[in-house]
């Protein structure tokens, strides 16, 4: 692999792991920003009718058991926004379900759903493989076809994930074997992958 693209897929691995880091938050403080946001942009609106000096319309005294009713209003104002999201977020859930499509973009884009394998479908299709190759020893296009899966296994054994697999296997259950999918070499270099995030 060239130098460059090495380094290419390590910053933008780098940057979407700031990024990741980030959206574990991003729920509640967005939610908070945009209600005290909102808040503090009507608040100038009807901020009169909790002043002294209201005189007409709808007021309110300006403090309620000593505590100014200017926090009241903001409150109210806060929750309604609060209430706003919440209704929202049941339309969105209940009436148009649109998290269903949601989830069907989700799952396409993931690789891991679509041509990918992860750890435990590695270990999973292999031996499903494995057994169908060996229940029908005579079946030549089953053997073919088992045959291409574990190809399929193998290549993603040289991963990422695998290697990280590998490493908390060995450091969990003792050395893990070498699988008969894979090679001497492909564990190996699993047991040596280094990760900028850990240690």
């Amino acid at each position: 692999m060239p130098e460059s693209k090495e380094k290419g897929s390590f910053f933008r691995k780098w940057a979407m792991r700031q990024y990741w880091r980030m959206q574990q938050s991003q729920a509640v403080v967005g939610l908070l920003l945009w209600g005290i946001t909102i808040t503090l942009l009507v608040w100038p609106y009807i901020s009169w009718r909790f002043a002294d000096a209201c005189d007409s319309g709808i007021c309110f005294s300006g403090s309620f058991l000593g505590i100014p009713s200017t926090y009241a209003g903001l409150s109210v104002i806060f929750l309604s926004v609060m209430f706003a999201v919440l209704t929202i977020g049941f339309l969105y859930d209940q009436v148009f379900s649109l998290w269903t499509e949601w989830r069907n973009v989700d799952m396409e884009r993931n690789p891991f759903v679509t041509y990918a394998l992860s750890p435990n479908w590695v270990m999973m299709i292999a031996l499903q493989a494995e057994t169908l190759k060996r229940t029908t020893p005579g079946d030549e296009a089953i053997a073919q076809q088992a045959d291409w899966y574990l190809k399929w296994c193998e290549q993603y054994t040289e991963g990422e994930m695998f290697a990280r697999a590998v490493q908390h296997w060995d450091k969990d259950l003792g050395e893990t074997p070498t699988f008969w999918f894979t090679t001497d070499g492909a564990m190996q270099r699993a047991r040596e992958t280094s990760f900028e995030d850990e240690g």
